[in-house]
């Protein structure tokens, strides 16, 4: 079903040609350094929840949680960093431009979703901690799915490059239209699928197409796309509780 043949975008070192304990530690070192920017995230976030009064949230939250520019900033940021990365990975960047590029990334993701994280603290405790369930759930069974089938979807990029960008068109035409909650919970979904499609892709490249010393590109690759899922998840998960 997910299987596709394609030539090696990246390399023809491709960590999937080496010796089977050479592939296991690539893997190891990519999931650790995934695990470390998650962490991270967490930690800054939590820093943020710590040092930012009730007061200055409030209003960080006034002036941008309810944008619809929001949405289109972090498609636009997701779908740059997705294409660093695999610039990155084709053009043999050196891991210390990688490990870069990681810290920036996670540091400007965590400022996004700050004004998010607030409003969804505000509207319920429960918010948070059940879209990160999800998320975590979900690309947790998206990449035993790939593990399992070795899937090479190397072929999927252009498809999914071009529904991200039809993606950021449905944003735009919300911002322009004013879009109502369906709209915005049509969206929202659209996304969440996208994302899925994403983490699928991407975990097919750690298996096939990086090489060993592409560990760090290949967790930002990752880490952008498990961002993106947990973003439009509880945007869901607010929808629904606002519902309620």
């Amino acid at each position: 079903m997910f299987r596709e043949q394609s030539t090696n975008p990246y390399s023809a070192d491709a960590v999937s040609f080496a010796e089977i304990e050479v592939r296991a530690a690539f893997i190891r070192r990519t999931y650790a350094h995934l695990m470390g920017a998650v962490l991270a995230f967490v930690l800054i976030e939590t820093a943020l929840f710590t040092f930012i009064d009730i007061e200055l949230r409030q209003r960080i939250i006034q002036t941008l949680s309810g944008s619809m520019w929001n949405w289109l900033g972090v498609m636009v940021a997701f779908m740059a960093v997705s294409w660093i990365a695999e610039k990155w990975a084709s053009s043999g960047a050196s891991t210390q431009k990688q490990y870069l590029g990681l810290s920036l990334y996670v540091v400007a993701e965590s400022l996004i979703f700050a004004p998010l994280l607030f409003f969804a603290s505000m509207w319920s405790e429960d918010a948070i901690p059940a879209a990160a369930v999800i998320s975590l759930s979900t690309f947790g069974g998206l990449t035993a799915i790939v593990f399992i089938t070795r899937s090479d979807l190397a072929g999927w990029s252009k498809y999914l490059y071009l529904a991200g960008f039809a993606g950021i068109g449905l944003i735009i035409v919300a911002i322009f239209s004013g879009g109502g909650g369906g709209f915005e919970l049509l969206i929202s979904g659209f996304f969440v699928v996208l994302a899925g499609g994403f983490i699928l892709y991407q975990t097919s490249n750690v298996l096939h197409h990086y090489r060993e010393d592409q560990h760090v590109a290949a967790s930002l690759a990752l880490f952008a796309a498990l961002a993106m899922l947990f973003w439009w998840v509880l945007r869901i998960v607010l929808f629904l509780m606002n519902r309620d």
